[in-house]
């Protein structure tokens, strides 16, 4: 099945032309997911004249929860209160709506509070907020917009459908993050994706339950955000489950954040039982601080230990070696030889400060020759290198990792056996290293893919010269070490690269640099990448900068 393409912005109603095609769709798509109350709608929807249509589409995309007639004002739709009669008797919009005194304050202007409550209040002069605060002090009873307002010619409405239209839009993204300015953004040609080719098992929500798990779990995610109780929020957690692993993974990694807040909040015991039962990358690692904190000494080196000899992560593989030496000396036992790293290389540089410069760029400038250059890459070199290179393998059309169009990346690009998946694909992208195919289809795939969009591929920081440099003077054996790095964990690992590199184009060699700039220290991803490129003998040093006084 082919994934629909956006409309035309040179329509005005470019914006319903793209809701009607998501809803037929959907139709085709997830017909068997579809409950009566959503087939109802798409169903009634098809049949409503176009401004109607037109008017609830934009009322979606906008944000609610309540909208002013007056401000639903849009040439191509016309008349509004004409346009919502049908809408309203669908019930999909309410324009009898109780209203709090508090909601009436959402949509008045200051002037039309002190104009209808200028007998209530006691001084007309004070800001908006305070006005409110005094009439809640009074404590008036909702009533719709027309009994608070007789007088004007308005009227105010909520949308009742918003629920189902955001079910649809789970559906047909996946989540509930992305909107429907997605279609405004490709329709402009500010994002482009990716065209994968669907079949029906490549749906990412399988069944009703999946939606029903989703929308719970984004009603968590927001009480969690806008700073709710925590306990019911983990009663709450603790009765979804999927069988869908993508979908587990998402509710693992709400609970990690619960726990980080029940960390941050100084509630350890409620911390301890969440990482537990959270299997999300990096919550072992938290128990064991959260067990030190609690002073369980014993039971915190026990689990490190048992981390220490099968790290999940190099992260964790970083993190376990700097807490058992302070566990053992806590509990008394004697300290474990050290480990040897591999070193790396190290300058200084005394430069004057530009303001108007960060200090990698000052630090380029400063090392730039017309025969070595120098560029400001960070994370975007290599990972470019590798998108392009891997880019049949990374948006193979493989189930349950894309099942809509605005996807920059596969869902499952995180997931443990992301690269098992796809084990045959990317040994073939690999193998193109070995035998010298590889430059002429990265090349390729930069002029073929340019602009869109990918999870890997920075396109504007990859220039043609800066490509160019860089197939003419990084060796491929240094390549592919990087890229099975970045295959290993991809999350931790497509960060901390260091921040520039410098060429040498005559020599065909090239050296990665680090900056630090005063008081800066390094990361836990650059310290794991600098140690990772001094044990395969990849240049790259660290320069420590120190100011002038001017």
């Amino acid at each position: 099945m082919r994934i629909v393409t956006p409309g035309n912005l040179d329509d005005p109603f470019y914006y319903l032309i793209n809701f009607q095609r998501v809803l037929e769709w959907l139709a085709r798509r997830y017909a068997d997911l579809l409950d009566s109350e959503e087939r109802r709608f798409i169903d009634g929807f098809a049949g409503l004249p176009r401004a109607p249509q037109a008017l609830l589409v934009r009322m979606v995309m906008r944000k609610g929860p309540l909208y002013r007639a007056s401000k639903l004002v849009y040439g191509e739709i016309g008349c509004t209160h004409a346009a919502v009669a049908p809408l309203v008797q669908a019930g999909w919009v309410d324009n009898r709506a109780p209203l709090s005194v508090a909601q009436l304050f959402e949509v008045l202007q200051k002037a039309e509070v002190v104009t209808l409550f200028k007998a209530q209040l006691s001084r007309t002069s004070l800001r908006k907020e305070q006005l409110l605060a005094e009439l809640l002090e009074q404590a008036p009873a909702p009533q719709p917009f027309t009994a608070w307002c007789p007088d004007m010619d308005d009227a105010v409405y909520s949308l009742p459908v918003r629920p189902l239209c955001d079910r649809l839009r789970l559906l047909f993204f996946g989540n509930l993050r992305q909107d429907w300015s997605e279609f405004v953004l490709a329709d402009l040609g500010i994002y482009r994706y990716e065209q994968v080719e669907l079949d029906p098992a490549s749906r990412g929500l399988q069944s009703r339950a999946d939606i029903d798990f989703c929308v719970q779990l984004h009603a968590c995610r927001q009480a969690l955000e806008e700073g709710g109780l925590l306990a019911p929020l983990l009663q709450q957690l603790a009765t979804l489950h999927s069988d869908n692993a993508w979908l587990q993974g998402r509710r693992d990694r709400l609970l990690f954040a619960v726990g980080q807040q029940c960390e941050r909040q100084d509630l350890l015991e409620q911390a301890l039982a969440i990482y537990e039962q959270c299997a999300y990358p990096g919550a072992r690692a938290r128990r064991i601080r959260v067990l030190e904190r609690c002073e369980h000494y014993e039971a915190a080196l026990a689990l490190a230990e048992v981390a220490l000899a099968a790290s999940e992560s190099a992260a964790e593989a970083q993190q376990i070696p700097r807490m058992v030496p302070r566990l053992r000396r806590k509990l008394g036992l004697p300290a474990l030889p050290r480990v040897g790293k591999a070193a790396v290389n190290e300058s200084q540089l005394l430069l004057a400060q530009d303001p108007g410069l960060s200090v990698e760029q000052r630090v380029a400038r400063h090392l730039h020759l017309d025969e070595a250059p120098v560029h400001y890459v960070e994370n975007s070199l290599i990972n470019s290198l590798f998108g392009l290179l891997c880019w049949p393998a990374i948006f193979a059309a493989l189930p349950g990792a894309f099942f809509h169009p605005f996807q920059s990346g596969p869902t499952d690009l995180h997931q443990p056996d992301f690269r098992q998946r796809r084990g045959a694909l990317f040994d073939a992208c690999l193998a193109q290293l070995h035998d010298g195919r590889y430059q002429d289809s990265i090349r390729a795939c930069y002029r073929d893919k340019w602009g869109l969009q990918s999870p890997f591929v920075y396109w504007q920081a990859l220039t043609q010269e800066l490509l160019e440099l860089a197939l003419h003077c990084l060796p491929a054996e240094h390549l592919h070490h990087c890229f099975e790095r970045l295959l290993q964990d991809i999350a931790a690992n497509r960060a901390g690269m260091p921040d520039l590199i410098q060429f040498w184009p005559a020599e065909r060699r090239y050296q990665m640099i680090e900056v630090k700039g005063p008081g800066d220290r390094l990361q836990d991803n650059q310290l794991r990448w600098l140690e990772f490129c001094a044990r395969h003998a990849l240049p790259v040093q660290v320069c420590y900068v120190q100011w002038a006084q001017a």
